[in-house]
C-alpha cells in the first residue's frame, strides 16, 4: 500500500482548488503574462467529454467503458481524472464543464477555451455509425455550455462531410456562433483529399470558418485502420479551395506515405513543413501547438517551431485539454534534458499543474525557449484569429 501511494502523486492529478494556491501572487506567473493581453488570449483546443449522464446527448463508446478492454478502460479513466471529475452517477458532464470553468475563471480575466464538439463516426454513405464511434459530443452541448458560460467559453462545431445536410449544419453553426469546425479524420472516417468534401469547402472559405483538423499519428482514439486520413498531405484540396486551415499539434507525431515520392515514408511533421513552405497557401495554412509538449512528440520538431520565427504569426496555442491534466504524458525534467526549458521554472510549473492544467500549459509553452527563441504573444493571442466575427 505505501508503494502504491508512493507512486501516486505522478500518476493521479490531485486536483487542488485553482483558486486556493495564493498562485497568483506568485511573481514567476505575473512574468509568464508580461506582454499578453488576456482578452485576446483564446484557448484554441479544449475537449468536452462526460458520459452522456446529463441528457445532453453526449456518448461514449462500450470499450472505453469496460474492464475487458483494459487499455480503453484505463485512457478513460485518466482522461476523467485529468479533468477532476467525480465519479458519482449522474454528475459526470456537469462536474466536467464545472471544473473547466473553474479553471477558466482563475485564469487573468478575459481569458477564454474553445469548447470542441465532435460528430459520429460516418459511413462512405454518408450515415452516422454509433458503434464505430469512440465519443461523440453534440454541436448543441458545445453551444449551450458557451452560451451559459459566455465569460470563459467559445465554441467548436463539427460536422461531417459526408451528411446530406452538412453545409446545412454549417451554415446553422456560423449563424450560432461557432468559431471554427473541428475534425479527426481517423477517428471519424473523412478523407479531406475527396471530392465530396468540396461543397463543404466552398461553405467554409464562404462563411471564414477556420477548419481545425487532427493530423499525424492519432494516440488518443483506436483507429488504427484509418490513421491515413491523417495525413497532412491530404489537405491540399482544402488549401486550394481557399479554406483557413489550422492543422492540430503541427502534425509533429508519427508519420505518413510521402505522396510526392510513391513507395516512400516520411515524418508527418516534415510533411506539415513541406506545405507550410508553399508560398501560395501562407494565407491559409495554419498549426496549433497543443500537444507539442507531450512524452510521444519529438521534441526537435518543437526546436523547429521555436525558431522558425517566419512561422509564429500562423502558429496559435490550443491546450489539448484535459491532456495537460494526465500526469505522465508531459515530463517537464525531460524538456529541461533537450534544452527546452529553464530548469528553474520546474518547481513553479509543477505546483501550478496540479491545481490548473489550462493554466500549466500556457504557462509551460511561455516559458520554452531554444537557441533564445521562444513562442510569441501573437501565438497565443489567437482571438484575433478565430473572432472574426465578432
Amino acid at each position: 500500500m505505501m508503494a502504491f501511494y508512493a507512486w501516486k502523486p505522478f500518476l493521479v492529478n490531485p486536483c487542488f482548488d485553482p483558486a486556493g494556491t495564493a498562485l497568483d501572487q506568485n511573481p514567476w506567473l505575473a512574468r509568464i503574462w508580461q506582454g499578453l493581453d488576456p482578452a485576446q488570449v483564446w484557448d484554441c483546443h479544449v475537449h468536452l467529454a462526460g458520459t452522456g449522464d446529463s441528457g445532453h446527448g453526449l456518448y461514449v463508446g462500450q470499450k472505453l467503458l469496460s474492464l475487458w478492454h483494459p487499455v480503453l478502460y484505463s485512457q478513460r479513466m485518466f482522461y476523467m481524472n485529468a479533468g477532476c471529475v467525480s465519479s458519482e452517477p449522474g454528475t459526470v458532464d456537469e462536474n466536467y464543464v464545472h471544473r473547466l470553468a473553474l479553471l477558466a475563471r482563475s485564469m487573468p480575466n478575459g481569458f477564454k477555451a474553445m469548447l470542441f464538439a465532435f460528430d459520429w463516426y460516418h459511413g462512405d454513405n454518408g450515415q452516422p455509425e454509433p458503434k464505430a464511434s469512440t465519443f461523440y459530443v453534440p454541436d448543441n452541448y458545445a453551444r449551450q455550455m458557451a452560451e451559459e458560460n459566455p465569460d470563459v467559453f467559445e465554441w467548436v462545431a463539427s460536422i461531417h462531410p459526408y451528411r446530406d445536410d452538412a453545409v446545412d449544419r454549417l451554415e446553422a453553426a456560423a449563424a450560432q456562433g461557432a468559431r471554427a469546425v473541428k475534425w479527426l479524420p481517423a477517428a471519424q472516417n473523412i478523407d479531406p483529399a475527396l471530392g465530396r468534401c468540396d461543397a463543404f469547402f466552398a461553405a467554409l472559405a464562404r462563411l471564414r470558418l477556420p477548419l481545425v483538423i487532427h493530423c499525424g499519428e492519432e494516440k488518443a482514439v483506436q483507429s488504427t485502420s484509418l490513421m491515413p486520413l491523417g495525413n497532412p498531405l491530404r489537405l491540399r484540396r482544402a488549401l486550394d479551395a481557399g479554406v483557413k486551415v489550422v492543422v492540430a499539434h503541427c502534425a509533429s507525431h508519427g508519420e505518413d506515405e510521402d505522396f510526392d515520392k510513391p513507395g516512400t515514408r516520411k515524418k508527418s511533421f516534415d510533411l506539415f513543413t513541406r506545405l507550410m513552405e508553399r508560398s501560395e497557401w501562407k494565407e491559409n495554412l495554419f498549426g496549433d501547438i497543443s500537444a507539442t509538449v507531450l512524452r510521444n512528440h519529438e521534441p526537435e520538431a518543437l526546436k523547429t517551431l521555436l525558431t522558425r520565427e517566419d512561422w509564429h504569426g500562423r502558429l496559435f496555442n490550443g491546450s489539448d485539454y484535459p491532456l495537460p491534466g494526465i500526469l505522465p504524458l508531459i515530463s517537464l525534467s525531460r524538456l529541461v534534458h533537450h534544452g527546452l526549458l529553464p530548469e528553474e521554472s520546474v518547481a513553479d510549473l509543477e505546483a501550478l499543474r496540479q491545481a490548473n492544467a489550462l493554466h500549466f500549459d500556457l504557462a509551460l509553452k511561455r516559458s520554452l525557449v531554444w537557441q533564445g527563441k521562444s513562442f510569441p504573444a501573437r501565438t497565443f493571442e489567437t482571438r484575433a484569429f478565430f473572432g472574426q466575427h465578432e
